[in-house]
């Protein structure tokens, strides 16, 4: 594959996953979005077209893997394959949302590894880096060979609560222990305690028992998670928390999957208020009133920005709600 040069322009495409989130990458890195589109064959086979010369340029496609998943990853690999034929210098994916993620080991015997599975169809199909944001599993990083840069939701929805005055007399809650890392780091940004929801099944065929760890009575617990699927795990952990005396309580995540009854369980729990971004592309029949959107836009173009640069990504993943401040620019960082 060709490098980049100092000639290279850079360029932002868009595939039918999440154009809205796409735009708001563009408007902030302050360039047009690419002229590409998706059409498909009467047998439903995708065919991308791609309108405009991209030969020596640094490409950043921008496609979350979410539902229609399997449609959506063919999109992005015929996508690189197109734009590796054309000449592009560099083809960086910019996954907001990665499908499959959650197929990262072996559970059982006889299981797949999936997402080393589309890890490695991204790498032969000829990608130069990925750009990915609250991978189900951090392990999956390990999984390339080229760069990847793994962005945090978690700075952004802290902000939220700052700026709306939630943050005090609260504590950070984790759905499970696995989750304990991301409500950590929520709460260091937040500036107060954890507590973690143990779940247990003292038999078989009995139900399982929510234990709290840690303090919550009297105080709004605001729970943390990297996604919602189904919405069962999050509200059955609602109800235990205002059972163990909380006062009211909110719950956050980067990915909203909302798969099934999702919207359903949510309006009928006692949580207030559900905070996600828009790395999945929303429905209108999911926009329910309990839940609130933000932006990872800035973030993105934070990143898009100092990749095409070579300037450090890292203090994006450090700062503390300070996305969408980098401009075009040729200066490194000094830090």
């Amino acid at each position: 594959m060709a490098t980049k040069t100092q000639d290279s322009k850079m360029k932002i495409f868009s595939l039918d996953s999440n154009r809205p989130l796409a735009e708001k990458v563009a408007k902030h890195v302050g360039i047009p979005l690419g002229k590409a589109s998706v059409d498909h064959f009467s047998d439903g086979e995708i065919k991308i077209n791609i309108d405009e010369s991209v030969r020596g340029d640094n490409v950043y496609i921008i496609q979350s893997t979410s539902a229609p998943v399997n449609d959506n990853l063919m999109e992005l690999l015929i996508m690189v394959d197109a734009l590796r034929r054309a000449s592009a210098a560099t083809i960086n994916v910019v996954i907001p949302y990665y499908g499959y993620a959650r197929q990262d080991r072996k559970a059982r015997s006889r299981e797949p590894i999936t997402a080393k599975l589309v890890a490695d169809m991204l790498q032969t199909d000829g990608i130069t880096r990925v750009v990915a944001l609250d991978l189900h599993a951090a392990q999956i990083q390990g999984f390339f060979d080229v760069p990847v840069d793994h962005l945090m939701g978690a700075p952004l929805l802290a902000d939220y609560f700052i700026q709306n005055g939630l943050a005090k007399d609260a504590v950070v809650v984790s759905p499970d222990h696995g989750g304990v890392s991301r409500a950590r780091a929520m709460a260091e940004f937040l500036g107060d305690p954890i507590a973690i929801i143990d779940k247990r099944r003292p038999k078989a065929n009995v139900a399982k028992i929510m234990n709290i760890i840690g303090d919550v009575k009297g105080k709004r617990a605001i729970m943390i998670d990297d996604m919602i699927d189904t919405a069962g795990t999050i509200t059955q952990g609602a109800q235990a928390l205002i059972d163990a005396g909380a006062t009211e309580v909110y719950v956050c995540c980067t990915h909203p999957v909302l798969s099934g009854p999702a919207t359903e369980r949510l309006e009928k729990s006692p949580i207030k208020q559900v905070v996600v971004t828009d790395s999945i592309q929303l429905p209108e029949d999911k926009k329910i009133a309990k839940i609130k959107q933000i932006s990872v836009a800035p973030l993105i173009g934070d990143a898009i920005l100092r990749i095409d640069q070579n300037r450090p990504v890292s203090p994006l993943f450090n700062s503390r709600f300070n996305y969408g401040t980098d401009k075009m620019k040729t200066d490194k960082d000094k830090n």
